[in-house]
């Protein structure tokens, strides 16, 4: 997809399977830039063994990802899982479209890695992606705004990749955890979105993720609202994203807690109870369980 690649072997779905070309010395990060203009993809149908992530700076057009066609525009993000089959098409080529390509190995992100990029993993739309599993294409805007400092970082990720100067290996993985949390922040209709990618179950849960979190909400009652019992859906959405339903309300209610800590002097009792818990004590113990800090140590790092 426009980066160092070479075929090796052949997916399960019988194309050729592009493997990421580790360079001894080299950091484990592709670069394709507008400058050095290229086809999205290669003239036949192919897989790849790494994360793909596709930024249209200027232009557009459309591509086939996961038997679809893609109609992109300047400002979206486009990602695409390891194992998606690409399949050209006659107007695969983004006609005067400015794209940047940052390709990776999933290994860069998993846990326990040094440097793994945690944050942005949490965010539903991105999971295949941010797990590496076998497929998954997601696109998402990026608004007018935030457009100016996304081509920045990857000039500058260009810039670090080309001139080699000390301490580069460190500064490309630094912008690569920029760009990936930028995609994290991106607002998205992740009901929707899911819906597009054909996971009916998965859309009806995290709607119903997005509109109760902020009650006492258990499994029992995500599970009654999409019509199955609490350990087929446990097993269902672990199997299809790696987390469990309570884990997905957990990562919500602590996004929007974070947000009132930050944001408002609210009480920690009262931003408990707006985020769901009755609890103000399990709340705690739940945040400094993912945080490494209470709530209120959290508020006071932050206005220091």
């Amino acid at each position: 997809m426009g980066v160092m690649e070479r075929s090796f072997g052949a997916s399960a779905e019988g194309v050729p399977l592009h493997r990421f070309e580790r360079v001894p010395g080299l950091p484990p990060v592709r670069l394709g830039s507008p400058r050095a203009p290229d086809r999205l993809t290669p003239p036949h149908a192919h897989a790849h063994d790494f994360l793909v992530l596709a930024y249209l700076e200027r232009g557009g057009g459309s591509i086939r990802l996961g038997g679809r066609e893609w109609i992109l525009r300047a400002g979206d993000a486009l990602v695409v899982a390891p194992g998606e089959v690409v399949v050209p098409g006659a107007d695969d080529r983004l006609h005067g479209a400015e794209v940047w390509t940052v390709a990776f190995p999933a290994d860069v992100i998993e846990p326990g890695t040094p440097g793994a990029f945690l944050s942005w993993r949490a965010h539903p739309l991105l999971f295949p992606f941010a797990r590496g599993v076998a497929g998954g294409v997601q696109r998402l805007a990026v608004p007018p705004e935030d457009r100016p400092a996304w081509s920045e970082r990857l000039a500058a990720l260009e810039r670090e990749l080309a001139e080699r100067r000390d301490g580069y290996n460190e500064a490309v993985l630094a912008y690569l955890t920029l760009l990936l949390v930028s995609l994290s922040r991106l607002a998205a209709d992740v009901a929707g979105n899911l819906e597009l990618r054909d996971e009916p179950l998965l859309a009806a849960v995290f709607e119903v993720v997005e509109t109760r979190y902020n009650e006492p909400v258990s499994l029992r009652d995500v599970a009654r609202a999409v019509g199955l019992t609490p350990g087929h859906l446990t097993t269902v959405v672990r199997r299809k994203t790696g987390r469990t339903v309570l884990q997905w309300l957990t990562e919500r209610r602590m996004a929007e807690a974070r947000r009132l800590l930050a944001g408002t002097d609210l009480p920690v009792e009262t931003v408990a109870a707006r985020v769901g818990y009755r609890d103000a004590g399990y709340f705690g113990k739940t945040f400094r369980r993912g945080h490494g800090v209470t709530p209120l140590s959290w508020r006071g790092a932050g206005h220091r």
